[in-house]
């Protein structure tokens, strides 16, 4: 609500809706048949603390805490603490394992949840282990509920026949022999969807023109910064 913040929102119907909303929608499934999800973000239940721990357990804060806490007041810094910790792949006791095929016995199968206090809740219970599994709408919405909480308004968007290019050449590609016949060697792909987050905040490192939305994907599919 104040100006002179990095991440003040000027139209109080976006401010409901991005901050203060504790209900979402995410949008599943595929091009042709698109799901709706209820959602709860429950950012103001009794969160603070988890999501304040989550901050000290980031390899960012253990490498240099000094450096680490001087930055929390710069939301772009703390979008990218917050990306890496809600999945678990990097051993910093983040919050969701991801798993997109074979058996989820013994544990949840990420199209069971409906919310994310349930999930960060259980990630406390269980002193911090990574809670098992979430696919992309989870870590999402996760990742909305904890943002939020931080004063930083977040949405979720889903993209559907979703472009996947590892090699950083913008384009998907698919390689043919002599004959026609398709080779599998390409690690490019699309999928039937996907779905990040936008965060809402000015960027001074780059100039007025890059203010507003700006993208966060907590999802693990390629390192970031190595």
């Amino acid at each position: 609500w104040f100006s002179g913040d990095d991440v003040f929102m000027s139209n109080e119907n976006e401010r409901q809706e991005y901050v203060l909303n504790e209900n979402g929608i995410i949008f599943v499934g595929n091009a042709r048949y698109i799901e709706a999800r209820g959602w709860y973000y429950g950012q103001f239940q009794d969160l603070l603390n988890i999501c304040l721990t989550m901050l000290d357990l980031s390899l960012y804060y253990r490498q240099d805490p000094a450096m680490d806490v001087s930055r929390r007041g710069d939301p772009k810094y703390v979008g990218r603490v917050i990306s890496s910790m809600i999945n678990g792949n990097d051993n910093d006791n983040g919050v969701l394992l991801g798993k997109w095929q074979g058996s989820f016995h013994s544990h949840e199968n990420p199209s069971r949840w409906d919310g994310s206090v349930v999930i960060l809740k259980k990630w406390r219970q269980d002193n911090y282990r990574p809670v098992q599994y979430g696919q992309c709408w989870v870590f999402a919405g996760v990742m909305c509920t904890v943002l939020r909480c931080l004063g930083i308004p977040t949405r979720l968007v889903s993209n559907f026949n979703s472009a996947h290019d590892v090699d950083r050449n913008l384009s998907i590609d698919k390689y043919y022999d002599s004959s026609g016949r398709s080779l599998n060697i390409s690690k490019d792909s699309t999928w039937d969807y996907h779905v990040w987050n936008e965060s809402w905040f000015v960027r001074p490192d780059l100039g007025s023109s890059y203010n507003g939305w700006q993208v966060l994907d907590a999802t693990p599919q390629e390192q970031s910064r190595g």
